[in-house]
């Protein structure tokens, strides 16, 4: 039973296509560009001959803008023979003005660069994160050569963070997630874990070498296992406690021959590696539905506010009584201010990078990108700041590295083996 189709107004002059049904000649390849909004002028409506009862009817096609999908009668027409209609290059617009490439009348929507070519997408954001990376260790380090004040350093890395994280809410981008009182609770505990690593890693990096404070967090690995094992009470695999022994007894080698060793530079990285241990694990609690760049500005937020009070006890005084006055005469007023301002803005660049990085990956590219990033910047600090180290010290490095790589690329598996029982009891 034939259904009556509502006209559909176009500039095609009316005609009908029981004619070409009929016939056994067969149209030309044409390719044209059909817009919806374009099919609202006043020209005369094209009427569809009656379709066999085989062919599921139309429904009105309504003229708001959404794609003219024309596969059901072509469809038809090229399987009884008669008649072609190859619309091979012709693009229907979506509902907000999209164009979608159509072969055959069929409708595909068309791909993105990102869509084609992901491994490049990826590849860039890996290549950005390690350049930022290394660019904010560098900077920072010169910074500390002539202005060795962490705690103030730490609270302008911070500060530069959240001004950033305050105009991107401000233009709404991203926007704003709402907090609450409980979620205010879960995330305290995360930043002040995240304030006090980060102060301890900026007192390290002002007291050693770059090379060997990123050489002392190499143990960061050893300390997660133990907080697991002990702490959340969780099993870790025999292979995993002796994936993390090159890693001691490398830290050990580079420790005890390394040129700029003191205790205060090794004690401060040792510190930051137990806050970021804890870090890791109250935000394993902090669950709170939020995406991970407003998780990260309020992390950031709180974080500022707990390192401004030490900053203004220890370094306070100092600052006012000749610190300042001290930067300024060495470098000048605008160099110091810039120099500031953008080892801010790259710390935070640098976090955000790492963390649309990491989420494009999967947990084994994710262990082995991080170990990949510290060998970046343990080999570019040697080689801009020319540190001088002992033939143990690098032995020492190496194998500490390489404990870590063999560490990440254990626990990936793991980690990985699980989320697949996991997929197949669900499933």
């Amino acid at each position: 039973m034939a259904s009556v189709i509502s006209p559909v107004h176009s500039p095609i002059r009316t005609c009908q296509f029981s004619s070409l049904y009929l016939s056994s000649n067969k149209i030309s390849p044409s390719f044209a560009l059909l817009k919806a909004w374009s099919l609202s002028s006043k020209a005369s409506s094209l009427t569809f001959s009656p379709l066999p009862e085989t062919i599921k009817p139309f429904s009105p096609v309504e003229l708001s803008g959404k794609a003219l999908k024309f596969s059901g009668w072509s469809q038809e027409l090229r399987r009884r023979g008669s008649v072609e209609l190859p619309v091979a290059k012709a693009a229907a617009a979506d509902a907000e003005g999209a164009e979608i490439e159509s072969a055959a009348g069929y409708g595909k929507p068309s791909r993105s660069f990102s869509e084609k070519f992901p491994f490049l997408i990826t590849g860039f954001f890996f290549f950005m994160w390690y350049l930022l990376n290394v660019i904010f260790n560098i900077l920072n380090k010169k910074v500390y050569n002539y202005f060795p004040y962490p705690y103030f350093v730490s609270v302008i890395h911070l500060l530069v963070g959240v001004v950033y994280c305050l105009v991107s809410w401000s233009i709404g981008l991203p926007k704003r997630a709402p907090i609450d009182k409980e979620q205010l609770a879960l995330l305290t505990p995360v930043a002040f874990c995240h304030a006090l690593g980060h102060v301890m890693s900026n007192v390290s990096f002002a007291a050693v070498a770059v090379s060997f404070t990123h050489t002392i967090k190499a143990l960061e690995p050893f300390f997660n296992a133990s907080a697991s094992q002990f702490v959340l009470g969780q099993h870790i695999p025999l292979s995993l406690w002796l994936s993390l022994a090159p890693v001691v007894i490398g830290v050990s080698m580079a420790s005890l021959t390394e040129l700029s060793f003191n205790w205060l530079g090794f004690g401060s990285a040792m510190i930051s590696n137990i806050a970021f241990t804890y870090r890791s694990i109250y935000s394993k609690k902090a669950m709170t539905g939020m995406d991970s760049t407003n998780v990260y500005a309020y992390i950031s937020i709180i974080a500022l506010l707990v390192c401004i009070p030490p900053a203004l006890l220890i370094e306070g005084p100092q600052l006012l009584q000749y610190g300042f006055r001290d930067a300024i005469a060495k470098v000048g007023l605008y160099k110091f201010l810039s120099d500031l301002f953008w080892i801010g803005m790259f710390y935070h660049l640098y976090n955000q990078l790492a963390t649309n990085t990491l989420e494009r990956v999967a947990p084994l590219t994710h262990a082995v990108g991080n170990v990949l990033k510290r060998v970046f910047v343990i080999g570019f600090s040697i080689v801009v700041f020319g540190n001088k180290i002992s033939t143990q010290t690098g032995i020492g490095t190496a194998i500490a590295i390489a404990g870590v790589a063999i560490y990440s690329l254990i626990k990936a598996n793991i980690e990985e083996q699980k989320r697949k029982a996991a997929a197949i009891s669900t499933s």
